[in-house]
């Protein structure tokens, strides 16, 4: 039960996060975001608020943003349809009712001859018993399309994602994939907060039980002094000799107090991705530090980007396998492994999917918010934009591959758990 409240709760999060970024920056230029929603499927809680529906969906494979303009609307008025008008106190139109007209009594019903919810904001058209006297109506900017008793705002060109300047399209894609890194930056500050961040002192702190430190008869609070007669002057240098050193004889002189021991270890030999690297079995010392905790929440984000972008580049390159990647079933069986190693180290988890998710997203393929800026970055060496039935079958497409990965990545999850 832990697992999955933990889960659940990081899976929010980062959803919430990577959207709040693109909902944020939307309403910044003037978007109008018509839904912002986490997970996808049918609805399990909604409400609205400052013109946006805001729902929690069944499926939780992700989340999105709506925006204006970035999808076809529903509904779309032509010359020949009856629809019911309501007005507001300015006599402007601020409900337009395309059925169960006769649920509204006091809409005033005409025959559509030309309307315009763009740019002029305007309905011509007759009433059914005067065919000769063309009448018009304006519109208001914030009227409502009323369906099947539903509710749907309209949305002047002005309010929508095309409308914007590349810059402002650009920065609103941007911003779900900005606002992980940020998340990351501060999870990573807060752990720094709380235990300290790793000092570069070559000083141990823990050792594993049964770890050839401990075989080795080191302490807590030796300090590395030397190894094979060479002086060790900080943690990494440690760190470094050890992991180059798989299956041999290492000689440590250590400080104890006010003692200096000799000491053999022999790092044990461990392999990863076809490489093998030694491993002592012990952690540094931590130190609190205003200045230096910052500073670790950017370099820890910085350092597991990188080691991000690595992996997924030996992934495209044919250097690892699709085997190697996970969807949302390995993502909580790992969950469940690191859950139960405490809070902190949760913590660290949560900070790199933030990342790798970041990361992700930024991908340009299509569908992806990478692909979407691939396409904003095309229009700006272009001079203009892309057809945008073309642009949609290509995310359509896309979005239909990704769909595909999703279920081989999941189905290879499923097989190295139960099979």
């Amino acid at each position: 039960m832990n697992t999955v409240i933990a889960f659940i709760l990081m899976f929010g999060l980062l959803v919430f996060i990577h959207e709040f970024g693109h909902l944020i920056f939307a309403k910044r230029a003037g978007m109008l975001a018509r839904e912002f929603a986490i997970g996808f499927g049918p609805k399990i809680f909604s409400f609205t608020k400052n013109e946006t529906l805001y729902t929690i969906r069944l499926l939780p494979i992700g989340g999105y943003v709506r925006v204006a303009g970035e999808d076809p609307e529903i509904i779309e008025l032509k010359p020949g349809h009856h629809v019911g008008l309501e007005f507001n106190h300015e006599g402007k139109v601020d409900k337009i009712i395309v059925n169960n007209k006769e649920k509204h009594p006091e809409a005033r019903v005409v025959e559509v001859s030309h309307v315009d919810l763009d740019h002029q904001l305007r309905i011509d058209g007759y009433e059914p018993d005067d065919p000769d006297n063309l009448l018009s109506f304006d519109v208001d900017r914030k009227a409502f399309f009323i369906m099947d008793e539903k509710e749907t705002q309209i949305a002047p060109y002005d309010r929508q994602f095309a409308s914007k300047s590349v810059g402002q399209r650009a920065m609103q894609l941007f911003a779900g994939p900005m606002m992980n890194f940020v998340l990351a930056i501060v999870i990573f500050f807060i752990i720094g907060l709380v235990q300290g961040v790793p000092s570069d002192k070559p000083i141990v702190q823990d050792i594993q039980a049964d770890s050839a430190a401990a075989q080795a008869g080191m302490h807590s609070g030796d300090r590395v002094l030397q190894i094979d007669g060479k002086t060790v002057s900080s943690w990494d240098e440690f760190r470094t000799i050890v992991q180059r050193n798989p299956g041999k004889e290492l000689s440590l002189v250590v400080k104890r107090g006010e003692q200096t021991k000799e000491l053999q270890l022999v790092p044990k030999k461990l392999e990863s991705e076809g490489e093998e690297f030694g491993q002592a079995g012990v952690t540094g010392t931590f130190e609190k530090s205003i200045i230096k905790t910052v500073q670790y929440g950017f370099l820890q984000t910085f350092d597991t980007t990188k080691m991000i972008l690595t992996n997924l580049f030996k992934l495209v390159t044919g250097q690892y396998s699709i085997d190697m990647l996970s969807g949302p079933v390995g993502i909580y069986d790992a969950t469940d492994q690191i859950v139960q190693t405490g809070f902190m180290n949760f913590l660290m988890w949560t900070a790199m999917l933030s990342i790798n998710l970041g990361i992700v997203n930024l991908v340009p393929l299509p569908a992806l918010d990478g692909g979407r800026l691939l396409f904003v970055g095309i229009e700006a060496v272009r001079g203009k934009p892309i057809d945008p039935q073309k642009e949609g079958i290509v995310h359509f497409v896309g979005f239909a591959l990704l769909m595909l990965l999703m279920i081989i990545v999941t189905w290879n999850d499923i097989q190295r758990l139960f099979l």
